[in-house]
């Protein structure tokens, strides 16, 4: 009979390793073995016992109390993401049978709306799967095009990657997200594969994933190394998709009146020639 999963010990052990002895206060005397604190340390900053602490790391005790919880989520410096994320992994929760991967279908109406923005726009999916795109962020990054992972491309694809000049902040972003979107539902086919096709191919994937960061991505900007336009500083956008499964549409948009608004505008107008070509085309076959 294979052991249960043991989620919670994982994390566990993964981020007390991030925490050193001086950020939690502790009084560094000799070498250490080991980075990041000890079990009997984190154990005595939570007021817990060693031995009660070591089940949890253990899988022997898969029901500790949020009191408990949070006052290693303390000692481990978690952020409100991570302690979610902490305490969703509490819990003898029965496992649900391993279901066949799921297409992603993006609802007509979102398809149409992307079609007729005006900025770079696309539809991403749970596992960063591009679903539909608009032809200004094909422009800006040729990646986005549907059928395209964001994840695969961001660790793998050498084009991508020198796009992005906050390559270590914008990958570490991809990995905290994606974890807080699969959650504890680990067994997705879709999930499994990506995750360990990233795991062998990227030593950066490999060696974030295993930090067991969470978050959540935000409004904020992105900066782009264009291969026409230069640097280029956007704002972006993410916006749940209303009854799908995790989808997000996601918008790129300069300041008003500023170089980067200047910018994009020069690709938007090198783009309708070619969309205005295709859309005739598209027409033609069409006619009876």
């Amino acid at each position: 009979m294979t052991d249960k999963p043991n989620h919670l010990g994982e994390y566990l052990r993964a981020r007390r390793g991030l925490v050193t002895a001086a950020q939690a206060g502790i009084p560094e005397v000799g070498t250490r073995r080991v980075p990041g604190l000890r079990r009997e340390e984190v154990a005595m900053l939570a007021g817990i016992s060693a031995d009660y602490y070591l089940r949890l790391e253990r899988g022997r005790d898969r029901n500790p109390s949020v009191q408990v919880l949070e006052s290693i989520a303390r000692v481990l410096q978690l952020d409100d993401e991570n302690l979610a994320y902490l305490l969703s992994l509490a819990g003898d929760k029965p496992r649900r049978a391993r279901r066949r991967a799921r297409p992603e279908t993006v609802p007509p109406g979102m398809v149409k709306l992307v079609a007729t923005l005006t900025q770079p726009a696309f539809v991403e999916g749970r596992y960063f799967d591009v679903l539909a795109v608009n032809p200004l962020a094909t422009a800006l990054s040729p990646r986005l095009t549907v059928g395209r992972n964001q994840l695969r491309d961001m660790f793998l694809d050498p084009g991508e990657i020198a796009l992005h000049p906050d390559w270590d902040g914008t990958t570490e972003c991809l990995i905290s997200s994606l974890r807080h979107s699969v959650g504890t539902d680990i067994d997705d086919p879709r999930f499994i594969e990506l995750v360990g096709e990233l795991s062998l191919a990227s030593p950066r994937f490999r060696a974030m994933w295993s930090r067991h960061d969470v978050g959540v991505q935000s409004g904020t900007w992105t900066l782009f190394d264009h291969p026409q336009l230069g640097p280029l500083r956007l704002n972006r956008e993410r916006l749940a998709v209303s009854g799908t499964d995790g989808m997000y549409l996601v918008i790129y948009h300069p300041d008003p009146g500023s170089a980067d608004a200047d910018k994009l505008a020069l690709l938007a107008s090198s783009t309708e020639p070619a969309e205005r070509a295709r859309t005739v085309a598209e027409e033609a076959d069409q006619r009876p």
